[in-house]
């Protein structure tokens, strides 16, 4: 945010400078770049600050039971002064080669991978996933907002490959259903079939699919929202954690931006290890986590349960999803 503009009460984005009160407090939390390898126990819990590739290369093997990837699409992006240019076809499939070589050595064989990507890079990831992994699925979310196009459909969706290292790996169906309103119940001897009665409705806890429209990217309003240009929602996250680890187990993110998969995990009883090399964003990152502290709430999951987009919660009012 500019210097001497004020926020509007409601808007929480968090949006520091590292010269600032705030960014000099959560500067120091920081964790800088080891020198040489370190145990699990050094960087468990931490945010480092530094470059994913170095930084891996000195990380324990065979550690992570859930990595989730979010690297820079290809697309021109400025990350508060960090800018990453669009590449062709052949050069980004090498840069997604890369991190991966460098990120499998750490994973565990029971381990499960998400990465995220838009429709274009999707081709590329996808395409090497399957060179050294088993791919399970490809799971795509409707972002909602997104910017018009003149002379072609407007962009409003991502994807999330979802991949495995062996055969065994943990999906957790129950943690991530969604409840959906029952539009006309079915009963049997006059008794609910399948769904749940209740006085806010009718409703049903539903297996879910890998066609996500329940999920809306952070907004100005949301306390987890930060000026990080391409933030995923902690929703979204919570969906992939919940069902692809167990509490106690390490989630690991070596582009962990402003921090979602770090605060989500530790909301959900995980560790973790997070890689980002931006300083700025490893600041607001360690302000979420204090956060979290305060709040473990996750907006649009509650009592175990997903709700759809723009819904209530059972008993009580909670935030739109």
């Amino acid at each position: 945010m500019k210097e001497g503009k004020e926020k509007a009460p409601r808007n929480k984005t968090i949006d520091f400078s590292l010269d600032s009160a705030e960014g000099k407090k959560y500067r120091k939390r920081i964790m800088e770049m080891p020198k040489d390898a370190v145990e699990l126990k050094t960087v468990l819990d931490q945010t480092i600050c530094g470059d994913s590739f170095a930084v891996m290369d000195r990380l324990p093997r065979g550690f992570v039971d859930l990595l989730i990837v979010d690297p820079p699409y290809n697309l021109e992006k400025d990350y508060h002064g960090n800018k990453f240019k669009a590449e062709s076809h052949e050069a980004y499939k090498a840069y997604t080669r890369s991190w991966l070589e460098k990120a499998l050595p750490l994973l565990k064989p029971t381990a499960s991978v998400y990465v995220c990507c838009d429709w274009k890079s999707s081709l590329v990831i996808g395409e090497t996933l399957h060179e050294t992994l088993k791919v399970q699925n490809r799971i795509t979310w409707q972002r909602e907002k997104g910017r018009g196009a003149q002379a072609n459909w407007k962009n409003g969706m991502e994807d999330v490959w979802f991949a495995t290292v062996g055969k065994t790996y943990t999906f957790n169906l129950d943690a991530v259903k969604i409840r959906r309103k029952v539009i006309a119940p079915y009963k049997i001897d006059g008794v609910p079939k399948d769904w749940e009665e209740t006085e806010e409705g009718n409703y049903r806890n539903t297996c879910p699919s890998n066609f996500w429209d329940d999920v809306s990217i952070p907004y100005w309003s949301m306390p987890e929202n930060t000026a990080h240009p391409t933030q995923k929602p902690e929703k979204l996250m919570a969906k992939l954690i919940l069902a692809s680890s167990r509490e106690g187990d390490v989630v690991f993110d070596p582009f962990a931006g402003s921090g979602t998969t770090a605060v989500t995990a530790k909301k959900l009883g995980r560790h973790f290890v997070t890689v980002e090399q931006n300083e700025l964003y490893c600041a607001w990152a360690q302000k979420r986590l204090e956060m979290a502290e305060e709040d473990p709430a996750i907006q649009g999951y509650r009592d175990g349960i997903f709700w759809e987009r723009n819904s209530w919660a059972k008993q009580k009012k909670m935030p739109k999803n």
